[in-house]
């Protein structure tokens, strides 16, 4: 994502007057003008007695703070969230400030690199440049005997944090998300999911998060209520976890089983499922099947 200027460039002619940009993002123009006023979410370069204008960047933002409402966010959240693509974007994949913040534990910081990164080039590269390389560091540091299972755990509630706020959970009044995330019965590891949510939100692709050590009984009471069996990803990141019943659970009610994370065999299973090696082929697989 090429980062928003702070100030108009001398050479942009385009600019877009209140009423142009309500009917392009199809708000009233009084939600335009309180988003202005509550949030500075608006024309930022204004001259006393000339009509106040969008230019390019501002309808950015605007049109931001309008997609992640739709998704569910509230309008502050939004506001915050929408902003951040204003500041000067990070450099990609910088380890070392991240790291340096979750050691000495330092929230707002974490949060900060985290949302700034996503705001600037999204789920995957944050995920796979940055986050997962922070977390690379901390497990050798375990396994080294030097502890840091403090610091895995506030990283990966502020991965959580930062993706809800930046990319909110997808909300469709009247239509069930085709996607359930789960991890299997005993599986703690639930962040890879959240990144995997995230990511189908970002593409408008709605995931229902069933959360960490759901039994395969929980399973079933889930797919049963709803309307069409859709499509579940079931995470487990070892063996130990990596039992049949989800599946079985999952297969007995016509769902797609997909199976993700280290923990599952390369084998297929009776309905189709099959292992999902990454993110990014997670969301190819998905994608194409909820079309």
């Amino acid at each position: 994502m090429t980062p928003l200027p702070d100030t108009p460039d001398p050479d942009e002619v385009t600019e877009y007057t209140v009423g142009a940009v309500a009917g392009l993002l199809g708000v009233p123009v009084a939600t335009l003008r309180s988003w202005n006023q509550r949030y500075g979410v608006g024309p930022r370069h204004h001259l006393p007695g000339r009509r106040r204008y969008y230019s390019a960047a501002d309808l950015a933002v605007a049109r931001r703070m309008a997609e992640l409402i739709r998704a569910g966010a509230t309008p502050a959240s939004a506001a915050r969230a929408a902003l951040i693509v204003l500041e000067p974007a990070p450099e990609p994949g910088q380890v070392g400030p991240l790291l340096e913040a979750a050691e000495r534990m330092d929230v707002a910081a974490l949060v900060s690199l985290i949302s700034g990164h996503l705001a600037h080039y999204g789920v995957c590269d944050t995920w796979n440049r940055l986050c997962r390389a922070v977390f690379e560091v901390i497990v050798d540091r375990q396994d080294a005997g030097r502890g840091y299972i403090d610091v895995e755990h506030l990283l990966s509630w502020a991965v959580t944090t930062s993706l809800y706020r930046g990319v909110p959970a997808l909300v469709r009044p009247g239509r069930e998300p085709r996607v359930l995330l789960a991890c299997t019965a005993g599986e703690q590891h639930v962040l890879p999911l959240e990144v995997l949510r995230a990511a189908l939100a970002e593409r408008r692709c709605a995931a229902l998060p069933l959360g960490a050590c759901l039994p395969a009984s929980a399973l079933a009471d889930a797919l049963a209520r709803r309307a069409a069996p859709g499509i579940v990803v079931l995470w487990s990141q070892t063996p130990r976890t990596a039992t049949p019943e989800s599946v079985r659970v999952a297969e007995s009610h016509g769902a797609m089983v997909l199976l993700a994370g280290p923990g599952w065999p390369s084998a297929e299973f009776a309905n189709g499922g099959r292992h999902l090696g990454s993110l990014e082929e997670a969301l190819a697989v998905i994608l194409d099947a909820a079309r």
